[in-house]
């Protein structure tokens, strides 16, 4: 069967024949791939700048954002049948007994490095035909969301991210009060840092958690993704016309800021102006080479210890993000079909996804179609 892969050792990005899979355990499901989003990582991956074949394989299937069909299921999997349309979690566990997240079901915390994602690290993805995965690491999607089910696994970037603001945040009385009608973040104010895929689908889940929502990037309005933002109820400020200090100012106390971007400069001058008991949401991954950056670190310290501030990193999200997604989704489409559409500006057949891959990044969301 077709399938899109990289041969590191030959720096090589190429539409392979690759064996069609069967199902070999009674928990397997196999599935035909519908779609696969192409993201900033799979394009990092086709620089070499990371990414590893499974073991005894020279190359690695790409392809982490994935949207199928089943159409055969294990005598043991019991809560997918053939017709339902799927989308593939991507990391698996490691195999050491002492990581006790990854025998608990929780490999996106992983604590020795050694699990393996799909389309990614040392596991091939699903830019091709036809894939054979557990039960356990399938969720079922709605048919009304096929249009845009492809989008579920970079939204759970955002809802995993939400999850850890509700958790940390317990440590203080910082829920809203609460008022019929409105969401648990009416309260807060939200920043999102860029205006690809992560951040539009971070602004639109801050939005139904009920935050006031800004989307900060870079170029001046108005443009596609301005409009698309402003669409969905969020406001839209360029960096190019208002630095950080004077953003803070406009907006007043910045409760939330969730990084989309994959740029450590703009990430830590707005770092420097997060608010009073604020969370800061790293979610990109810079390139390499990695540039070298200057930011005011003492300024940065002091704010963080005398404003309780607090800043993670989150990474593959675990099956709560998933479903959360797949609600958030349903959500997006009755409040703003149109807008979530408008993400995915291209649709592409499998064999032009080396262009796509090597190319200038264009549109919003490009999509491969496999079958």
């Amino acid at each position: 069967m077709n399938a899109v892969a990289v041969n590191p050792r030959k720096r090589e990005v190429s539409l392979i024949n690759h064996p069609a899979p069967d199902i070999s355990a009674p928990t397997e499901v196999k599935f035909r791939t519908l779609e696969v989003g192409i993201c900033g990582t799979d394009r990092e991956i086709c620089r070499f700048d990371y990414g590893n074949p499974p073991i005894g394989s020279d190359h690695l299937v790409l392809g982490h954002e994935g949207l199928g069909l089943v159409t055969e299921v294990g005598s043991d999997v019991h809560q997918i049948k053939p017709g339902d349309l799927v989308v593939p979690m991507v990391r698996r566990p490691c195999q050491h007994e002492h990581c006790l997240p990854c025998r608990s079901g929780r490999s996106d915390f992983c604590t020795t490095g050694d699990f393996v994602e799909r389309g990614i690290k040392e596991c091939h993805g699903f830019m091709t035909e036809y894939v054979v995965d557990h039960e356990q690491y399938l969720c079922v999607v709605p048919p009304d969301l096929r249009d845009v089910a492809v989008l579920m696994e970079p939204l759970t970037v955002a809802e995993k991210a939400l999850i850890q603001i509700w958790q940390i945040q317990k440590r203080l009385h910082w829920e809203c009060p609460v008022v019929e009608g409105k969401a648990p973040g009416h309260c807060r104010q939200a920043v999102v840092l860029g205006a690809g895929p992560i951040g539009i689908l971070g602004a639109m889940a801050l939005k139904v958690a009920g935050f006031q929502t800004t989307v900060y990037s870079r170029s001046k309005p108005p443009n596609l993704k301005s409009e698309l933002v402003e669409s969905f109820g969020a406001r839209y400020i360029s960096s190019e016309t208002t630095q950080p200090e004077v953003l803070a100012q406009m907006l007043g106390n910045i409760d939330v800021v969730y990084e989309g971007v994959g740029g450590a400069k703009v990430a830590f001058d707005v770092l420097k102006v997060l608010g009073l008991n604020g969370i800061f949401v790293f979610t990109g991954i810079p390139g390499f080479p990695l540039p070298h950056i200057m930011i005011d670190g003492e300024l940065i310290m002091r704010n963080m210890v005398l404003k309780n501030q607090v800043a993670l990193g989150t990474v593959n999200a675990g099956r709560d993000a998933f479903e959360a997604s797949i609600h958030d989704l349903g959500i997006f489409m009755q409040r703003w079909p149109e807008a979530v559409r408008s993400l995915i500006t291209g649709r592409h057949k499998l064999g032009n996804a080396k262009e796509l891959l090597l190319g200038k990044a264009t549109g919003i969301k490009n999509v491969l179609e496999v079958g």
